[in-house]
């Protein structure tokens, strides 16, 4: 699979999500004190993103 989300720290030593396409970064989150609240993060683009409406 192409896609994918990954959590990686920045140099603030916050946590980011990021999603990929291949070595791709299509978007990232703000940082993160912990890791959990990424993965948090990821759960609410994975649940509140499909229904999301596209403004121009």
């Amino acid at each position: 699979m192409a896609h994918k989300f990954v959590i990686e720290q920045n140099k603030a030593g916050e946590y980011v999500a990021k999603f990929k396409y291949n070595a791709e970064i299509i978007f990232w989150t703000e940082g993160y004190k912990s890791r959990a609240s990424a993965l948090n993060a990821i759960e609410s683009i994975r649940k509140n993103g499909p229904d999301a409406p596209v403004e121009e």
